[in-house]
């Protein structure tokens, strides 16, 4: 299990994701990157844990979610959340949710297929309030798949929050694409582990003329 089991005799479901030692096993063969608790995630959870975005009765999603960890605090912390990713990583998502969130929020959160720019008929145009993404700008041959799904999710009102380090020419280019649809700014920067936090919103086509 990648992530540490919810333990009810502690306050806040969320205390257990800041033990200092954890044990982590994981099935990288079959699933790559996704096996992989990634800085950035750990970023973007505390930043949501800081209580940046309002989440109580949000609806939220994570793409490319790998572990799920950004949408099981983002369930623990009110939001009613999709965790969504490849196909291959679905029953490792939905076991991760079984163990990190208490059965009365397990309902908040959901595990969805989602392969971007493929499958978007599943969701409703416009359906989420805030858009998560963790570490997942790092294939430049997916770029546009992402942008065409970012656009369909997101309404006038949605905010994206990615959290990535820029270790490459291609990242800053991904923002630059961003920029072209969306209003972006940084929100967030850590220091120690190199992480920005972008948040974008669609742009007012007011603005464009």
């Amino acid at each position: 299990m990648a992530l540490v089991p919810y333990d009810e005799t502690t306050e806040l479901g969320l205390q257990k994701f800041h033990k200092p030692l954890a044990t982590f096993s994981f099935d990288w063969r079959h699933l790559g990157v996704a096996a992989v608790v990634w800085e950035a995630a750990m970023v973007l959870s505390t930043y949501l844990e800081m209580g940046a975005v309002e989440l109580r009765g949000r609806s939220a999603v994570e793409l490319d979610a790998g572990t799920g960890l950004v949408g099981i605090v983002a369930a623990l912390l009110g939001a009613h959340v999709t965790i969504t990713d490849r196909k291959v990583a679905l029953e490792f998502l939905k076991s991760n949710v079984q163990a990190n969130l208490p059965p009365h929020i397990q309902s908040k959160a959901v595990v969805k297929e989602l392969t971007w720019g493929q499958n978007l008929g599943s969701f409703s145009p416009g359906e989420f309030d805030l858009i998560l993404g963790a570490d997942i700008i790092y294939l430049e041959e997916t770029f546009t798949d992402l942008l065409q799904t970012l656009e369909h999710l997101c309404s006038n009102h949605s905010v994206i929050l990615l959290a990535c380090r820029i270790r490459y020419e291609r990242d800053n280019n991904f923002l630059a694409m961003l920029e072209r649809q969306f209003t972006v700014r940084k929100v967030h920067y850590d220091p120690e582990k190199d992480v920005h936090i972008y948040k974008a919103q669609k742009r007012n086509k007011k603005e464009d003329l």
